[in-house]
């Protein structure tokens, strides 16, 4: 049923029919009836996937991933999908129009996306009121970044200022410095500015007494030597865990033809193509952690197979994006089913 229907969603431009979509669920939300149907359709009661991460008891191990709900507007729409927790943002400080469109292609030839959306976001400020008016309790992680005309001798302000803005509307943190579409935000994924930026974060975090859990998000790209640094920062800092992976600026052994790549131009890469990459990173970091911290997988994951195989892996918990867009609303109930059997 979805197929058909997303050979129609795909024949509109990307960024226009995403909003068409979520302002259309949010319309059904709004309505008791039809909320209830929605729960009914997508949401899955099984117990046997009750997992407790960083201190935060999950209903199911399947979330949905910073960017497809930058600015908090759908949250309690969402939440009648299945999803066992959701990551909104990337929130800088302030609002920001992120770069000029078109900034999000299709690939369906590798089931796959490339975005350049840069950081676009009402700011931190406006996120957070609308969190407090939300009515469902679905889990909230709060993705926070800089904005782009913030120099990284400064970042250390921004990511405070998100951080403090979100604190009492959120239930962990997300530092994203591995974004390629903010220009020399990767950068921060250096071992000194990192260990800066996260220290200077959980001092905060201690001060303002209900400690929320941080957690950080890396990039694919990362060579070992970076990941062994990770794994080092994270011992370092006591952040609560890593989020993995982040899109890719890798674009070999695609499917798509090469001119078109080359047209569409810079930005990340998500989907099918970083499946493989996003489980090495995972392997990697659990493996010379030995276990030390929990992992959120994130990256081609579209089926149950594809999240056992990151659970298996030494993730935790999982999040969907991309695969979100490609196999429809139905996701997280198919996700969750599978997982569920493979349990008993």
């Amino acid at each position: 049923m979805y197929s058909i229907l997303r050979k129609l969603l795909f024949t509109i431009q990307p960024e226009r029919v995403h909003h068409l979509i979520m302002h259309k669920l949010n319309i059904l939300y709004k309505f008791g009836f039809t909320r209830s149907i929605l729960k009914k359709l997508f949401s899955v009661n099984a117990p046997a996937l009750e997992k407790e991460v960083f201190g935060i008891k999950f209903p199911n191990p399947v979330g949905l991933a910073a960017g497809f709900d930058k600015d908090a507007k759908y949250t309690d729409a969402l939440a009648c999908l299945g999803f066992g927790f959701l990551e909104i943002g990337t929130v800088t400080p302030r609002p920001q129009p992120g770069n000029p469109s078109p900034r999000l292609f299709r690939l369906p030839q590798d089931q796959a996306l490339i975005n350049r959306m840069g950081f676009n976001n009402d700011g931190a400020t406006a996120s957070a009121n609308r969190l407090k008016k939300r009515r469902e309790t679905l889990i909230i992680g709060g993705n926070i970044g800089k904005n782009k005309d913030t120099p990284n001798e400064q970042a250390i302000q921004d990511y405070e200022a998100a951080f403090r803005a979100l604190y009492e509307v959120v239930d962990y943190f997300v530092v994203n410095v591995s974004s390629p579409n903010t220009p020399g935000l990767r950068a921060l994924q250096d071992k000194e500015p990192l260990m800066a930026l996260l220290n200077h974060l959980q001092k905060i975090n201690q001060s303002l007494g209900n400690q929320k859990p941080i957690l950080l998000k890396i990039a694919p790209d990362l060579t070992n030597e970076q990941l062994e640094d990770i794994v080092q920062i994270v011992a370092e800092t006591a952040i609560a865990g890593i989020v993995a992976t982040n899109t890719t600026i890798n674009r070999e052994n695609l499917n798509t033809p090469k001119q078109e790549i080359e047209l569409i131009g810079a930005g990340g890469l998500s989907g099918v193509p970083v499946r493989e990459r996003s489980t090495e990173v995972i392997r990697f970091l659990h493996s010379h952690s030995k276990g030390a911290f929990p992992i959120i997988a994130v990256g081609g994951i579209f089926t149950a197979k594809d999240a056992l195989e990151k659970l298996n892996a030494g993730a935790s918990l999982v999040q969907v994006y991309t695969g979100f867009i490609y196999e429809g609303p139905s996701i997280v109930k198919n996700i969750c089913k599978g997982l569920a059997s493979s349990i008993q």
